[in-house]
């Protein structure tokens, strides 16, 4: 009966607002979404000057630039590695020569597992060496390895209905890739649900819709009261090959060797730097993107790309000599491929001041040629973001959706801020995900510099705005 109650003084009061003219409140509500218009077009030149600047001028190429001679160095980076040291070291100092302010190391505690060696063997129906990654968090295997028949099976379901004949054998999924999000529930839980039935050890088709006997990495996850077993990515051609054999009813023998050790929590930081703002430098815009990598390749991809054009943005901007009434503040986050730890860590340590942080923003899935920006915030701010989206239509990248992803901003957007994330083209991005081929071929200078132009063109009008973004 109250929620009738209130429905019906809802449409009254409609019908009074159509009779004798709007509102006065009503009114006032368009009087300040005009105002907000007018104050978001009044950026048009700025906003073409930062194009021009990343896209055309003598920035042109130097996000990439920098990433590529960052990874040259460095190499990839897993968490609690040396590497992870050296490359926080290097941005450390290198944003300081920037000219940066605040620049500053915040510590904090992330995995550090080591993969080791590792080989796999197919000893029936004939000798093949077989491609594999370890997954991360994986037990290693006695040093002998373990030789077992294989049970080869497309679903968890169909595990399930032939559990009898898994004990003291090595699964191996052969499931489709349908998407990422769907599929990679294979490498995330594989081994606790194939340790369920008995099993010795997993082998998991890689997450990826398309290889070049190419295996892909990732973090999984074992389960308390399960067995840990070695678990590891196998290439999408040798889980075919063994999908075809199985089908025949041929029988398969693998011995699989795995050096994987987890070792104590390490040391590390989250990497941070700022221009403080004119007017309101307690309030908070953050760009990000994370700094640690998988163990194979490069880590250009994943996520130099995105942490390279949120450090650029600030570039940009100090370039252009602009300073937001708002702090723009950079995070390059540890430890993100271990499910956020850093971030976790990051958000707990800042969240009293949560009130203070107008929008959190994170680039994460690629710098292949930006289609626009995803957003996670209440109807009033969606308004405003696509308010600002159309002062980059002279680059015809207007669009927004949502909602706003980000492993190391789900935090903040879970406790009420409005969120922002880069979305591109990223057809191709799970081909080369967590594998030998995220190096700095998969990236390309003049998509990169469209994507640090989206990125600084939004950060630097939500930071510079008079208002906070509603929420």
């Amino acid at each position: 009966m109250k929620y009738l109650f209130v429905v019906a003084v809802f449409i009254v009061s409609l019908l009074v607002g159509c009779m004798g003219g709007k509102s006065e409140k009503y009114q006032s509500r368009r009087r300040t979404s005009k105002h907000v218009k007018e104050e978001i077009a009044d950026y048009a030149d700025i906003a073409q000057d930062i194009i021009n600047l990343a896209v055309y001028g003598k920035a042109q190429n130097r996000s990439y630039d920098r990433l590529g001679l960052f990874v040259d160095t460095v190499g990839n980076r897993i968490s609690g590695s040396r590497n992870l040291e050296l490359a926080i070291g290097y941005m450390y100092k290198a944003l300081q020569q920037d000219g940066l302010e605040n620049v500053a190391l915040e510590p904090v505690k992330v995995p550090h597992w080591v993969r080791g060696e590792e080989s796999a063997m197919m000893l029936e129906p004939r000798n093949q060496s077989l491609a594999i990654l370890g997954l991360g968090s994986s037990v290693g295997t006695p040093a002998e390895g373990i030789t077992a028949e294989v049970l080869l099976v497309t679903s968890f379901e169909e595990l399930r209905s032939r559990a009898s004949e898994a004990k003291g054998k090595i699964v191996v999924y052969n499931q489709p890739y349908i998407s990422y999000g769907e599929t990679v529930q294979y490498r995330a839980f594989g081994a606790v649900e194939a340790a369920k039935v008995g099993a010795v050890a997993s082998l998991i088709r890689s997450i990826s819709p398309f290889s070049i006997y190419s295996p892909h990495t990732g973090w999984q996850d074992y389960q308390s009261g399960v067995p840990k077993i070695p678990t590891a990515c196998i290439t999408v051609e040798d889980a075919e090959m063994m999908g075809r054999m199985a089908s025949r009813g041929t029988k398969i023998v693998i011995r699989l060797k795995m050096g994987a050790k987890t070792f104590p929590d390490a040391d590390s930081f989250n990497t941070v730097a700022e221009i403080v703002g004119s007017k309101y430098p307690e309030q908070v815009v953050l760009l990000s993107g994370h700094l640690d990598s998988w163990d194979v390749g490069q880590g250009a991809m994943d996520d130099g790309g995105g942490a390279f054009i949120s450090w650029e943005a600030l570039s940009l901007l100090k370039d252009l000599g602009l300073r937001p009434k708002r702090t723009l503040r950079l995070v390059l986050w540890t430890g993100e491929e271990q499910g956020g730890v850093g971030a976790s860590q990051y958000y707990e340590l800042h969240k009293i001041n949560i009130s203070n942080f107008d929008v959190v923003m994170e680039s994460d899935i690629g710098t292949f040629m930006p289609l626009g920006i995803q957003f996670t915030g209440n109807d009033k701010a969606r308004g405003i973001m696509r308010e600002i989206m159309k002062l980059l239509k002279p680059i015809n990248i207007t669009n927004l959706y949502k909602p706003a992803e980000g492993t190391d901003i789900e935090y903040w957007m879970q406790a009420g801020v409005p969120g922002a994330s880069l979305l591109d083209d990223f057809s191709k991005y799970f081909w080369f995900h967590h594998s030998q081929g995220d190096t700095m071929a998969v990236q390309d200078p003049r998509t990169m510099n469209l994507c640090a132009a989206v990125w600084t063109v939004v950060s630097y009008l939500i930071a510079d705005m008079e208002e906070m973004l509603p929420r």
